[in-house]
């Protein structure tokens, strides 16, 4: 089976989040299972420039400006680029002019992709489309209003994220008056680019089964809740992986001391190098959290800094690494500054610092609010940090809890807390204080975190199949 994949990043090219590790590692999981993926990028200057590749005939329409499509091949990944400087040739933020607001014309360059996909789909005999997030959501609208029909499967990788542009911008897309209605693109008077990925699609996905049923209720829903339960038989969550070929602590170069979930004692030098990394003291006997993630209220930081009494007060240490909303990324400074030696601030993102806090903490915090899946818990059962996480969408699917109960089980491999309670996340930063100083009881902790398949082969088989069965539905 020939399948195309649209999406706006993939590691290793360019990535701004999640859904570039995804695009990136899911192609290679996929062909163990028999699917071929070529990958669709726009073309940055990220992109352009680390490919070489040969061109393949295209023609899009006036409206969309010149552009072309370039086949190439990086790593294990085959590739199309959309080459369009006039939408693409931009350095920074994919998304995003310098100072932080959205492009202007991002509605008419991201249609220009959908449309591309599209026509990539017909034109070179794929056998089906997988669209990734509202930057991909019209490729479904193109292909159903195109000259042949190929079956589609669209992801939510976030739905807060929906792509919604001015009413204006419709005649420019070249679609059918009737497509901007209820049963198409409008959405709410606008432009719907996730909308139209959810409405055309032949099956939709999001990347963990508990956040897809969470998006067909009217609290989590972002608005597109009826149109999710309406689709309900269409809907099914798969959860993402981790490739853990890339991410192996036994390997990882970035690591002080590399380790293995049959020899954990080298996480100690990891541990001494990301406290001297975030100026935390040198204390071995410190319950040692870290953050790592985009400072944001999605992302429950409000409620680390609102915790950090809770955490100080269990003899712990906190290093927070990321960067985002300017209000938090100074009250972190602000937190370091006033507990020096207790709590670290490294404002930014940096890779190696990222693996050294996943190689080096007792456990990693993921407070989210809501979470499609999250990977930043699958590093951190992996490296052996047991993640404390919110119960939420693709953090409750797993971690489970070291509750008493699974703790006699032996089958506990981090902790939960209530979603959005400080206070309930203070306690838990103390319950897991208590089970961090019961160091036999920890080390099964994380031996059993270790020992978690954080892999995509499941979750690759599951894609798999359900691109076999929209192919042969379609036949």
């Amino acid at each position: 089976m020939r399948l195309l994949a649209v999406a706006s990043e993939a590691v290793p090219l360019v990535k701004t989040g999640g859904l570039a590790d995804v695009v990136g590692a899911l192609p290679a999981a996929l062909a163990a299972q028999g699917v071929a993926v070529t990958t669709l990028l726009p073309g940055y200057p990220a992109v352009t420039e680390a490919i070489g590749g040969a061109p393949v005939a295209l023609d899009l329409p006036d409206r969309f400006g010149p552009a072309r499509l370039r086949a190439a091949r990086r790593g294990a990944m085959d590739l199309l680029v959309l080459e369009a400087p006039q939408h693409f040739g931009r350095a920074g933020n994919p998304y995003s002019a310098p100072g932080g607001a959205p492009w202007e014309d991002n509605g008419i360059r991201f249609a220009a992709l959908g449309f591309a996909a599209a026509e990539a789909a017909v034109a070179l005999g794929f056998d089906a489309v997988h669209a990734h997030d509202w930057q991909a959501g019209l490729a479904g609208a193109y292909l159903a209003h195109g000259r042949r029909r190929v079956p589609s499967v669209f992801t939510i990788h976030n739905l807060a994220f929906q792509g919604q542009f001015p009413a204006a911008l419709f005649p420019a897309l070249g679609l059918p008056e009737d497509a901007f209605g209820l049963a198409g693109l409008e959405y709410f008077g606008d432009v719907g680019f996730l909308k139209a990925g959810l409405w055309y699609a032949d099956r939709i996905t999001t990347v963990s089964p508990t956040y897809a049923e969470e998006i067909r209720t009217p609290a989590a829903g972002m608005g597109l809740d009826g149109l999710l339960r309406g689709r309900a038989g269409a809907v099914s969550g798969i959860l993402n992986g981790l490739d853990t070929t890339e991410w192996n602590p036994a390997t990882d170069a970035a690591l002080a001391a590399r380790f293995s979930a049959a020899d954990p004692a080298p996480r100690a030098a990891n541990r001494a190098a990301l406290q001297a990394r975030f100026g935390l003291a040198p204390d071995d006997a410190a319950p040692l959290f870290a953050f790592v993630g985009r400072l944001a209220w999605q992302k429950g930081m409000d409620l680390v800094l609102e915790a950090v009494p809770a955490l100080l007060e269990a003899g712990g240490q906190l290093a927070v690494l990321g960067t985002g909303d300017a209000a938090l990324e100074a009250a972190c400074r602000d937190a370091a500054a006033a507990h020096r030696g207790r709590v670290g601030a490294v404002i930014g993102f940096d890779e190696g610092a990222a693996r050294l806090a996943y190689a080096g903490a007792d456990s990693v915090l993921v407070p989210s609010r809501f979470e499609p899946c999250g990977l930043a818990q699958l590093c951190a059962l992996r490296y052996g940090a047991p993640p404390l996480v919110a119960r939420t969408g693709g953090l409750a699917d797993t971690v489970i809890d070291a509750n008493p109960m699974a703790l006699a089980a032996g089958c506990a491999t981090g902790m939960q807390f209530p979603p959005g309670d400080a206070a309930m996340l203070g306690a838990a930063l103390q319950r897991t204080a208590a089970l961090i100083r019961d160091r036999a009881g920890w080390a099964r902790l994380r031996a059993n975190a270790m020992g978690c398949d954080v892999s995509w082969d499941r979750s690759a088989a599951s894609y798999a199949a359900l691109f076999r069965e929209i192919v042969a539905a379609d036949a």
